[in-house]
Parts: structure tokens; sequence; C-alpha cells
């Protein structure tokens, strides 16, 4: 099977699964903010945001290694199964110890309150995240699709009878996700026939430290991952208040259509820069991809731009509707950490794990002092832009590592006019606020970023129109 026919399947195969777990349930998002209230949605979000922290450091970002050694050649994906098991156990029980203590000293009265749901939903992500990676590294992609249509069917069925028919608020929205959570988990164990690895002790201390070798640099990513895409709505609840959170939070909803596509492409892409891997890109397989992948998301965030507020009339109710002013930078953000990412699958390929660690630790710092400076001078809006700055400075960093790696050979003078121009974008459309849903002045930087990308756009219509000896 060609390098192309390789990506394109296990794109294919992860877009079912992706479009049922995140597009279907982004078309509830009206539901979600008619039914819930600003602070409801909130404090949701930041408990979901806590627990994106506290898994990677908690487990030592165990899934990561799980997911690249069971890639390897000649694995032992029993051995590898099991140290990915030990770590996210030991990880729910230290959780279970923290609330506890938070139940004996009051620490936060929100926690307590809601302490049954956050375990389970700490304990789901921490062992959904190990068995989605190594279903994932062992190759059962069509699995990890189905799987994802019964997730994504179970918990949209449950949050319309939680939310619409009993009217339970929070507490329904909470049980939705841990149902849907859990759904995904079982299929996957016996489908893919990972509950037999429970029965047997295979612990080996050699893979084990080779896997957490890899795996302790990758925390510093993560948590600076986090850090980048999370910390302003802690800052944000800090300087601004819970409510405001709730309607900045709301608006990444729609830089999520982008994120559908980044994390369908990101998941498909480690997989073929492991199997493909060339230094010197003698065919141009990575520059090919590495670009049309940039027009997409590129000509996606402009297009995006131009329907910000028809989409945010569309899915936002209420006090929701003025989360349409953070989307542009949030959508510029996600070009951002698309691009970082493609070349942290390459970064993986090589198991180059500290470069991770060094641009992820980097821009993580500036952006928290971006974010308590934007936010103070200019409100939420401040978050939105210190997050696009710091997944830019991600990406400038990556690139320069990646040259003593290998020959990407990127076209830097077009692809920063075509950055320049979505900034440019975005702050005509928060400067010329009117009450017309649609700014059609605004089409034409779509128009412009077409013909910069017109060698993809050709370059598209030949793979999807005419046989192309490449794609075999």
């Amino acid at each position: 099977m060609g390098r192309y026919k390789y990506l394109i399947k296990n794109m294919g195969l992860l877009t079912l699964s992706n479009f049922a777990t995140k597009l279907l349930s982004f078309f509830l998002v009206p539901l979600y903010t008619s039914v819930l209230s600003t602070s409801e949605y909130g404090t949701y979000d930041l408990f979901n945001t806590t627990i994106s922290l506290l898994v990677p450091l908690l487990t030592v970002d165990i899934q990561e290694a799980v997911l690249r050694f069971s890639m390897d050649d000649n694995a032992d994906q029993d051995k590898i199964w099991y140290v990915g098991c030990r770590y996210s156990i030991i990880s729910c029980i230290i959780v279970f110890a923290g609330l506890l203590v938070n139940r004996i000293a009051g620490i936060s009265p929100i926690l307590q309150q809601y302490e049954v749901e956050f375990f389970l939903l700490y304990a789901l992500t921490a062992f959904t995240g190990v068995i989605l990676y190594f279903s994932r590294g062992t190759g059962r992609i069509a699995d990890l699709s189905v799987a994802g249509v019964i997730s994504s069917v179970v918990m949209i069925s449950c949050n319309i009878f939680f939310l619409l028919v009993l009217k339970i608020g929070l507490y329904g929205y909470f049980l939705a996700s841990i149902l849907g959570s859990a759904a995904q988990c079982i299929y996957l164990l016996v489908r893919a026939k990972i509950w037999r690895n429970f029965g047997s002790h295979k612990d080996d201390v050699e893979l084990r430290k080779e896997m957490t070798g890899y795996s302790k640099p990758m925390i510093a990513n993560a948590i600076s991952w986090w850090v980048n895409n999370a910390s302003d709505r802690y800052i944000v609840t800090w300087l601004c208040g819970i409510a405001v959170n709730g309607i900045y939070s709301v608006s990444y909803k729609i830089p999520s259509i982008m994120s559908i596509l980044q994390g369908i492409f990101s998941q498909a892409w480690t997989l073929s820069a492991t199997k493909e891997f060339d230094a010197e890109d003698k065919d141009g397989f990575f520059i090919n991809i590495y670009n049309i992948y940039n027009f997409l998301l590129v000509i996606i965030c402009s297009g995006l731009t131009f329907l910000d507020k028809p989409i945010a009339k569309l899915l936002f109710a209420k006090d929701f509707y003025s989360a349409w002013k953070y989307a542009p930078f949030l959508m510029i953000s996600t070009i951002f950490s698309g691009m970082a990412a493609f070349l942290g699958g390459i970064l993986s390929a090589l198991k180059k794990s500290g470069l991770f660690a060094k641009s992820s630790v980097i821009t993580a710092i500036v952006n928290t002092i971006l974010n308590v400076i934007l936010v103070l001078s200019i409100g939420p809006l401040g978050a939105a832009i210190s997050t696009a700055f710091a997944y830019f400075l991600m990406w400038a960093i990556r690139l320069n590592q990646m040259k003593k790696c290998i020959n990407l050979r990127v076209n830097l003078v077009r692809d920063l006019a075509a950055y320049i121009i979505l900034v440019i974008q975005a702050m005509l459309l928060l400067t010329f606020q009117s009450d017309n849903i649609f700014c059609w002045y605004q089409l034409a930087f779509v128009l412009i970023i077409l013909l910069l990308y017109i060698k993809e756009i050709k370059s598209i219509c030949m793979k999807l129109f005419k046989r192309n000896p490449k794609l075999s």
C-alpha cells in the first residue's frame, strides 16, 4: 500500500470515530447553552481542564510511550499494556487520596460537591487514553472508529435524556460523559481482546524503564500543551469570574471544527511519519503533506472567520452569543498547534521526546505571562491572543529543530503572508462590529488566501481526479 493511501486510509477510519464523538456533540452546543447556566458550563469545563492536566502528570504520560513502543516491530504487546495499566492504577489511587484530603480539609467545596463524578471522569480518562493509544499502536484503527461511534451514541442519548427529560442539569452532563467513555472502553477491551492481558503479570523492569525514559520528557510537553490550551480558562476565571469563563470556554466550540480535522490528521500522521520516515525527503512526501495540511487549516480558518457570527448565532443561546469575539484568534491558534503537532509526529518517529519538552516549556512560560498581562488589559480576548501567539512560537521553534532531523523545504514567505492575512481578518472583524451577522468584506480575504495556495489546490485536484503515480 502506498504511503499516501496508507495515510488517507487511516484518516478515513479515524474520521468516522472523530465525526461521531466530536462533530455530532458539536451540534449539541445549543442544548448545552440553553439548559446549563454560564456558571455550570464553566464548572464542567474547569473539571475537564483539570483532569487533562492531572492525567499526564500522575501517569508520567505513559500513554505516549504505549503508543510509540507498541508500533515497533517485534514489540511485546502484553508487557507494554501492563506498563500502561500499572501507572494508570497508581494515578487513580493518588487522585482518590487527594479527594479524601479535600473532603477532610474542605479546600474546594465545588470539588467536594462533585467528587464522585470527578473521580470517575479521571479514572475513565486515564484508562481510555491507554486503551486508545494501545489500539492505535497495534493497528486496530477500524475498532477505534466503531468505538467512537458507540461512545458518541451513548453520550448524546444520555445528554438528551438527562438534560431534557430528567432535567438534572450539571449532574446529568457529568453522567453522560462518564457513560460515553465507559462504553468506549468496554467495547475496545472486548473487541480487541485486550481483557486477556489482565490475567497475567508481565512486568518487565527494563522495558518499563525504557518506556518511562521516553514518556517522562513528554510530561513537560503535555503540561506545556495544557498551559497553552487550557490555562487561559483558569486565568479568565481568576480575573473575570467563572460566568465569564463559561462564555469564553464555549467560544472554543467554533475552533473545534478545525480541531476535529487536526485531531484526525495528527493521529494518522504519527503512524505514517514513523513508518515512512526519510531524513532527505527525497520524493517530497513530507513537504507535500505539510503544504496541503497547512493550506487546509488556513483556508478553513479564514472561512470560519467569515462565518463566525452566523455560526455563533446558530449555536450559542442567550448570554453565550458574545463568545464569537474570541473565536477568530482561537482558530488561528489551532492552525499553529496543528502544524506544531505535524512536526511533533516527526520527532515522535525519531523518539526525540526531549525536543518536545524544550519547545513546549518555552511557549508555556511565554503564554502564562502574556495571559495575565493581556487579560488584565483587554479581558478574555487577551487570553485568545496569547494562546495564538504561544502556538505560533511553538511552531517556529519546532520548525527550526526540524533542520537537524529532516530536509523540509517550507515556503515561509508564502505561509507567513497567509498568517498575517488571518490576523488582519480577525482584527477587522472585531474593529468593525455591527448588527449584521454577515461581514461580506471578509470574503475577500478568503479569496486572497485561495490565490496564495493555488499550487496546493491544483495538487489536491490532481490527486482527486487523475491517476497519479505518486499515489501508488
